[in-house]
């Protein structure tokens, strides 16, 4: 029997000490033997559709930001709405998400379902498919633990506020980061995602057309860009599915061109420009311009904590036997 002394101890450190005890509840050995195959599985479906569908990656990677940002990484954006609830898929930010973000974890997960069925989360399958997906492209590996449930709600309603818009101030972006614990240089790592992917036209049609008496476009554009950005755009209200790379530069490649690109006026998006117009945003937009290293280490970095943020564990989620529906 263990002495007083060490039993108390024992005892302190289980009950009285949640702060440590919280700091990470996911594993990277969560699957190792209920699901062996997980990692194989998922990394075989993730290059099997990037090949197939090169936008897959940057469509992936935003899917992955919108579920997380709108009450934690549990996959609540991937469920589908019925006539008795409006879920966050159909929230008007997230009609411009790309189908191919959706349709590799529903791949990964009938693979997974026919290997150890009920056993893996799509919250998992999205977090590790996003993180192959980055890696393939080039940019960095970073760990992603496992053991996250899937959410047991999905509401349209809960997305406003908890996602930028590119129309949005500085200052609103930064606080919806800041609400969320993520810092300025967070929050512009996290921005370099748009070194891969593409923006729809009626995204930033607001600034390209018609911007004040004396421009057409916003003036942060480099001129022959916003020329032939309104060129390329033209039809955007007839046709909202126009898009045009986030990157134009290097558009299939995980790198740091998108900082250089939005410091010579070539990024796409209002909260691009003020990237590199804010005083607090402006330092590390050039640091990542000229250090591809630091962006690398900065990305990995956040995209580890965003991975982790709002998580659901025990109760409060489930394995859904579908990534589209509750299980009930």
């Amino acid at each position: 029997m263990a002495p007083p002394l060490l039993l108390m101890l024992t005892l302190s450190a289980l009950f009285l000490s949640p702060t440590v005890r919280s700091q990470s509840p996911l594993t990277t050995a969560y699957y190792r033997k209920t699901c062996p195959q997980f990692e194989q599985i998922v990394q075989d479906t993730t290059i099997n559709k990037q090949i197939a569908s090169p936008t897959t990656a940057g469509a992936a990677l935003r899917l992955f930001f919108h579920d997380c940002f709108v009450g934690g990484c549990d996959a609540s954006v991937l469920v589908t709405s019925t006539r008795f609830n409006k879920a966050e898929r159909d929230a008007d930010i997230n009609l411009s998400l790309p189908g191919d973000g959706f349709d590799v974890v529903v791949r990964a997960k009938t693979a997974l379902e026919l290997t150890c069925p009920g056993v893996v989360s799509c919250a998992d399958i999205l977090a590790v498919a996003t993180r192959n997906l980055v890696v393939m492209m080039g940019g960095p590996y970073y760990t992603v633990k496992l053991g996250r449930k899937d959410s047991l709600s999905s509401r349209a309603a809960d997305v406003e506020g908890n996602l930028p818009r590119p129309t949005m101030s500085m200052d609103q972006i930064i606080q919806i980061f800041k609400s969320k614990g993520f810092s300025e240089e967070e929050m512009v790592a996290l921005s370099g995602a748009h070194t891969i992917g593409f923006s729809h036209c009626t995204e930033f049609s607001s600034i390209l057309y018609n911007y004040s008496k004396t421009s057409e476009s916003d003036p942060a554009y480099y001129s022959e860009f916003a020329k032939s950005l309104r060129s390329a755009c033209a039809d955007y209200q007839k046709n909202p599915t126009l898009s045009v790379f986030n990157d134009v530069m290097t558009p299939n490649k995980f790198d740091n061109m998108y900082y250089s690109n939005v410091q010579k006026g070539l990024g796409l998006l209002s909260s691009d420009h003020g990237l590199s117009l804010d005083p607090r945003t402006r330092g590390f937009v050039e640091l990542y311009a000229k250090d591809q290293k630091a962006f690398f280490g900065a990305f990995a970095r956040a995209m580890e904590k965003l991975s982790e943020y709002g998580i659901k564990r025990g109760k409060a989620g489930e394995i859904r036997r579908r990534c589209d529906a509750f299980n009930n």
